[in-house]
């Protein structure tokens, strides 16, 4: 997400009975060893399995032992946007509900209750969990605007100890810190670099390790989709984590896109993150744009995806256009009548043809 655009990082607007098609792609997924906690890449399908195109999303991508997520809001009473989550998502990440300001409103005083809800009902759909996010120089609480030095640290360490440790053993994937550098490859001169200095982004995976340790620990960011100034300054310092012991598992990649993207150093972006043994994953994704020109993005970026070895998966920004923090430029694969546009039908394809 770029810093140009003021409503960019806050998503406001995006916060019963199982189908056959979600017990069916949930038990892909359980074959696939998707829904279990593991820091080796997802299992393939057999050599000598027979595999028939799925018809959803989830059951798709399920079958090259990946997930297929999308962001959730508080949207569940709207049966349109409950079936389509539960029919074509595998994955779900909270839009706000785990964030720090909605978590932690005041200081020591927590409340879990937006997330508590999404994790018991993907719990009950048999759906995988990313908890997004621990720490964020963005939607923090007014208490910690003003919060220095060690006071600021020790707020740090006690909220993703509490968060994580609330929620432990039921994420699969924390994005540990968020947004973190700058597109020169400098670190974001927030409060938390400010106050605590180069130290503080591996004080959070390190505290956020003790605190849930099954969990893959993730760094996530925006702009980054390109080998660029930005994912070098990333890049260095997930080679450094991995040479000093640094508990960091994944690297998310938001990838929030334009149907005029340039993607040609993509796949080669995720490749060079995974060949330093962390796992890939694309975290927030969505596409301005529409036809055939958003469809072809699409299709890029899930057969770069594929293509990877250590990508566990996709996630979507959204469930519609309908809710979609771009709304304007219909970014997603259901538009705002929740009908399958010309990217879904791409994205399908190509999670069906990495399955043969």
């Amino acid at each position: 997400m770029t810093s140009s655009s003021p409503g960019r990082h806050t998503r406001t607007t995006s916060r019963r009975t199982r189908s056959a098609s979600t017990v069916a792609a949930s038990g892909v997924l359980a074959a696939a060893g998707v829904l279990a906690f593991s820091p080796t890449a997802p299992a393939a399908p057999s050599a000598s399995s027979t595999v028939q195109a799925a018809g959803t999303l989830g059951a798709a991508a399920a079958q090259s032992g990946r997930y297929f997520g999308t962001a959730v809001a508080e949207h569940y009473g709207e049966a349109d946007y409950e079936g389509t989550l539960n029919r074509e998502f595998s994955s779900v990440v909270a839009e706000n509900a785990m964030k720090w300001d909605a978590t932690e409103p005041n200081r020591n005083q927590f409340n879990f209750s937006g997330g508590d809800r999404l994790v018991n009902y993907a719990q009950q759909r048999g759906k995988y969990i990313r908890g997004h996010a621990l720490v964020w120089h963005a939607q923090q609480p007014g208490w910690v605007q003003g919060l220095t030095g060690d006071n600021l640290r020790q707020a740090m360490r006690n909220h993703i100890s509490k968060v994580a440790g609330h929620y432990a053993g039921k994420i699969d994937s924390w994005d540990v810190v968020n947004e973190a550098f700058e597109w020169d490859g400098s670190r974001r001169q927030s409060n938390l670099q400010k106050q605590l200095g180069d130290g503080w982004i591996e004080d959070a995976f390190r505290t956020a390790k003790t605190a849930d340790p099954k969990a893959k620990l993730c760094y996530n960011d925006y702009g980054t989709d390109a080998i660029n100034a930005k994912s070098d300054g990333i890049y260095r310092m997930v080679k450094d984590f991995r040479a000093r012991g640094v508990p960091i598992d994944c690297v998310g990649f938001q990838s929030h896109l334009s149907q005029n993207e340039n993607l040609s150093t993509y796949r080669q972006n995720l490749q060079r993150f995974a060949d330093l043994g962390v796992h890939v994953q694309i975290t927030e994704l969505d596409v301005g744009g529409s036809g055939a020109a958003q469809a072809n993005v699409y299709r890029q970026v899930a057969q770069a995806c594929l293509a990877v070895a250590r990508c566990n998966g996709i996630t979507v920004w959204g469930v519609t256009d309908k809710y979609s923090w771009r709304a304007r430029e219909t970014p997603l694969l259901f538009n705002g009548n929740y009908q399958k546009k010309e990217a879904y039908g791409a994205v399908l394809a190509a999670l069906n043809s990495a399955a043969g």
